[in-house]
């Protein structure tokens, strides 16, 4: 009834032509094989892709001379069935033609078609060749062995591939030393896609060139914030002393991140002319920020920087206040008795009325380090100081009410219900803050924490 079969597929629509197709595969009868390539050269290019892909288990020659017409179809997708078929098939016949879709304008059918080489045991017999097989795998680190002689089909890769193609080719180029490459850095730094940009920005933080600090430099300016934070690491690499100016003006940038990043960098340089930048941000809105900033002073070791760091043992974070004493301490390791903390006495009796008694316990401490007696600053207006029930804070509250803003969820469940198991009064108020966590499980837990108190 072989007749009927071919009739079938001669009319009818597309998915009843592939459902007839589909059939003779599954009666696994030898004879079908004919009807099979007879759709290879059906109107439709899903029926050709079907039928293509149809032959691999009938493992029969007839098909092989059918399946090289195919690699010349107009549909990328046929060509594409049509090599995976004949890799499938084994005829080295084919080879020839399949070393052809290594330059098929498509990159899909540029990787199936070098994938069916190699699974036909095909190995490139020229430089040009093996070029080709590289780029066809995308395996463009492997360009790099061949160091000067894969710059320019990696330089092809970067103005025309797509944007995953360029970040690697980009990789591969800061692998290989030869004079194409610097141009070759500036040119992703004009790119599209931010990580082509923070790729090149890699590679010229490693080159370390000075050549390079103007054209970094603009993208400290750039729309994404992973482009500037990597963009202020190359600059400080490339530029030293010379990127100061441009790093302070991301100091107050947008992101937390950026702004980290170059307080790092500017604790790198150690150039005193950053101090006054960094003393403004001591009061950054972002811990992390105001931890790298802390650090970044210490490492410049400058006075000027001691009057906000005493400001900054009054944080409310644990961590920020520990930062800032050890800064204090490598700075000046008498800096209590300085002029520059004493200026600081009417932040640290204001710090004494704090609704947080962290706060509060911080000033207190201060105090007793510049020897100053809390009761000669006392004026009508009570210093709030004890907890309401006049038990002293649990040893572990300072530290659990840090983590109640970790940037792990499950840090933050944890403190929030150990702080309802200590019962820490003076933890009210940032547990108060918790019932407004982005975590369900947090929110919870901190209010479980609140009803133990009342």
């Amino acid at each position: 009834m072989l007749w009927w079969t071919y009739q079938q597929l001669r009319m009818g629509k597309p998915d009843d032509r592939i459902a007839v197709i589909e059939k003779l595969v599954t009666e696994d009868d030898p004879e079908s094989v004919g009807p099979l390539i007879f759709a290879l050269k059906d109107k439709d290019a899903g029926v050709r892709c079907v039928a293509a892909k149809s032959l691999r288990p009938f493992n029969d020659r007839k098909a092989v001379e059918p399946l090289i017409v195919l690699l010349r179809d107009p549909v990328p997708l046929a060509r594409a069935a049509a090599a995976e078929t004949l890799s499938h098939l084994g005829d080295p016949g084919a080879v020839n033609n399949l070393v052809g879709l290594l330059r098929d304008p498509d990159p899909i059918v540029r990787s199936i078609g070098a994938r069916s080489l190699n699974r036909l045991g095909w190995r490139p017999g020229t430089d040009s060749q093996r070029v080709l097989q590289i780029l066809a795998m995308g395996s463009l680190h492997q360009l790099v062995a061949m160091g000067p002689e894969g710059v320019g089909p990696l330089l092809d890769t970067l103005r025309n591939g797509a944007p995953n193609k360029q970040f690697a080719a980009v990789k591969a180029l800061g692998d290989i030393t030869d004079p194409r490459v610097v141009p070759a850095m500036r040119d992703a730094l004009k790119k599209p896609s931010p990580a082509v940009r923070i790729a090149a920005l890699g590679i010229m933080e490693r080159m370390g060139d000075p050549a390079l600090f103007h054209d970094v430099e603009k993208l400290l300016r750039d729309e994404n914030p992973s482009v500037r934070g990597a963009a202020v690491e190359a600059a400080t690499r490339c530029g030293a002393t010379r990127a100061v100016p441009s790093l302070l003006t991301s100091l107050k940038d947008s992101s937390w991140e950026v702004r980290k990043a170059t307080a790092d960098a500017l604790g790198f340089l150690g150039e005193s002319t950053a101090v006054e930048g960094l003393c403004e941000m001591v009061f950054d809105p972002d811990r992390d920020v105001r931890e790298s900033v802390i650090t970044a002073l210490g490492k410049i070791c400058d006075r000027r920087a001691i009057s906000p760091l005493v400001q900054a043992m009054l944080d409310a974070e644990t961590t920020v206040r520990s930062k800032a004493s050890g800064a204090l301490r490598t700075i000046d390791r008498h800096w209590e008795e300085s002029e520059a903390a004493r200026a600081t006495l009417p932040k640290i009796q204001a710090a004494l009325r704090h609704p947080d008694y962290w706060v509060r316990h911080a000033a207190t401490k201060v105090l007793e380090q510049m020897q100053i007696d809390i009761n000669s600053l006392r004026d009508d207006e009570p210093v709030a100081s004890a907890p309401r029930d006049g038990r002293p804070p649990h040893i572990a509250a300072a530290v659990l009410a840090d983590m109640l803003f970790d940037r792990d969820g499950a840090f933050r469940l944890a403190a929030a219900i150990a702080l309802g198991k200590v019962r820490e009064y003076d933890a009210k108020t940032i547990l108060s803050a918790a019932i407004r966590d982005s975590d369900l499980s947090v929110r919870t837990a901190a209010q479980a924490a609140l009803t133990a108190m009342n």
